[in-house]
């Protein structure tokens, strides 16, 4: 809902909330806005522990347990939902090293199943990226990224998110989807 022209969402799906960022915005939210309902979607996987979200009012946040990848959850979990703020993300690269499928199939899939669930029951997406997408600098460089920098993703993680991005811009302009 918007009001005096400020977007703020009364039932809000979180992907990957009980990560240590998800689960500090899950947090704020709580905190700030308490008119807010929170649902937490997590698979629960090395990065997520429900530990971060413990002590929440359960009037308020819900935990989820369950895969991004999932149609039949999201079928089941997005309708009514006013946006989704999407966390979720394989992100440890020596385990992309290992193993890239999770990264791909969690990264660059499971935010397609996401855009394409926010699509079909109109809910808007807010994507969370990394400054990864846009390469390399070292610690002493003067240079910064912004918004305006080309991508120049340097490892699979990156690239998988680079990916992700890609896709959001492509769902706002091929199906009009209202994100961030």
């Amino acid at each position: 809902m918007a009001y005096g022209g400020v977007f703020e969402p009364r039932n809000i799906l979180v992907t990957g909330g009980c990560g240590f960022i998800g689960a500090n915005f899950v947090r704020y939210v709580a905190r700030n806005h308490p008119h807010a309902h929170i649902t937490v979607l997590d698979k629960l996987t090395y990065a997520g522990n429900p530990e971060n979200i413990a002590g929440l009012p359960p009037s308020q946040v819900d935990l989820v347990v369950g895969d991004i990848c999932d149609v039949a959850l999201l079928e089941r979990i997005v309708p009514g939902h006013d946006a989704i703020v999407h966390f979720a993300a394989e992100s440890h690269n020596d385990n992309f090293i290992a193993n890239p499928e999770p990264f791909i199939r969690t990264n660059v899939e499971g935010t397609m199943r996401l855009l394409e669930a926010a699509r079909q029951h109109d809910v808007r997406f807010h994507h969370i990226s990394t400054d990864e997408v846009y390469g390399d600098l070292a610690l002493d460089d003067p240079a910064r990224f912004t918004e305006d920098t080309p991508y120049r993703p340097s490892s699979p993680y990156s690239a998988s998110k680079a990916s992700s991005d890609h896709l959001v811009r492509a769902w706002v302009r091929t199906y009009g989807l209202r994100a961030t």
